[in-house]
């Protein structure tokens, strides 16, 4: 069976209430003849007369007095449907749950500002933060994310991406570590010991190659899978971490670890929000975007307005001596 040809819909609403084919190609902006055409398609379609001549005009037969509202109501839901989004999103009575992935790092720095900016605007809007063991793009294409944050790499290419701001690493030890007793050069940085994150185990990274490029290796005893993990380590041992510099700007960065600049190059980090293009023009999705942005303009914003950033240890000015 040949699938309904759905262009004849409008023309079978004006017709139907206007009972009359001038009529129905006048509402249409057709010619009559080609409204004839279209009835005489309609009648073969639905198998019914629809419109008879009584006299000088056309009456509906029972089954079209039948269809006339059922048909009505169609039509406007279809052009409702095909229509471009045009109401306003009401966010005080949205009611919708958001999961963003993230990690730990953009959890501890950007989820209080965060849920207070969605609760002030949409107080019946819910947050659910997911963990990111692994850049996957499945989670946002089956629509298990909406808003996925980190570093975009080798991504879906029909994913949409939005910069929120760029980072770079630094290096923590506890307090009173003997390698911020003289500036930090490449070789003394080297010769102490390290705790690095990799969610997938690795050893090496671009610390790594720039120091190879001076001659240099470290050594790497300790590989965790979080920056918070790696801060714990280091506060409780000579274990130097190496963390992005918005760690150090979290609340909860411990007073009793400093951070200090690298002796060597690194790339920045370019931290990116990512949804997918089906999302793209969801009015409460969209919105969802804005404020994610907002919020982390206005965090990093302040961050760096801050002397020295919280927990940078003095010797760090002098990091790139030797």
């Amino acid at each position: 069976m040949d699938a309904p040809d759905l262009n004849l819909l409008p023309a079978l609403d004006a017709l139907l209430a206007e009972g009359s084919v001038t009529g129905a190609a006048r509402r249409l902006g057709l010619s009559s003849s080609a409204m004839s055409r279209t009835l005489a398609r309609l009648r073969a379609a639905i198998g019914d007369p629809l419109l008879v001549r009584a006299g000088s005009r056309l009456v509906p037969t029972p089954y079209a007095i039948a269809l006339r509202d059922r048909v009505h109501t169609l039509a406007r839901e279809v052009r409702d449907v095909l229509s471009p989004q045009d109401s306003p999103l009401d966010l005080a009575t949205l009611d919708r749950t958001f999961t963003i992935r993230a990690n730990e790092g953009f959890v501890g720095l950007f989820s209080a500002p965060l849920v207070a900016a969605v609760l002030a605007a949409a107080p019946r809007v819910r947050l659910r933060f997911a963990p990111k063991p692994a850049k996957d793009a499945g989670p946002l294409r089956d629509g298990a994310v909406d808003l996925d944050i980190g570093v975009l790499g080798a991504f879906a290419p029909e994913v949409r991406t939005h910069l929120l701001f760029r980072d770079r690493f630094v290096g923590v030890v506890r307090t009173g570590h003997p390698l911020l007793s003289a500036p930090v050069t490449p070789p003394r940085y080297a010769a102490a010991r390290h705790v690095v994150v990799s969610r997938k185990g690795g050893f090496k990274g671009p610390v790594d190659e720039a120091l190879a490029m001076l001659g240099l290796q470290r050594e790497i005893v300790a590989v965790v899978p979080g920056f918070p993990d790696a801060l714990r380590i280091a506060r409780q041992s000579d274990l130097v971490a190496l963390v992005p510099r918005s760690c150090v700007g979290d609340a909860s960065f411990p007073h009793d670890l400093l951070s200090f600049e690298l002796p060597v190059a690194t790339p920045e980090i370019a931290v990116s929000a990512m949804w997918h293009p089906r999302l793209d023009a969801d009015l409460a999705h969209r919105w969802l975007r804005d404020t994610v942005m907002a919020v982390c303009r206005a965090a990093t914003r302040d961050l760096r307005e801050r002397p020295g950033w919280p927990g940078m240890a003095s010797q760090a000015s002098s990091a790139g001596e030797g």
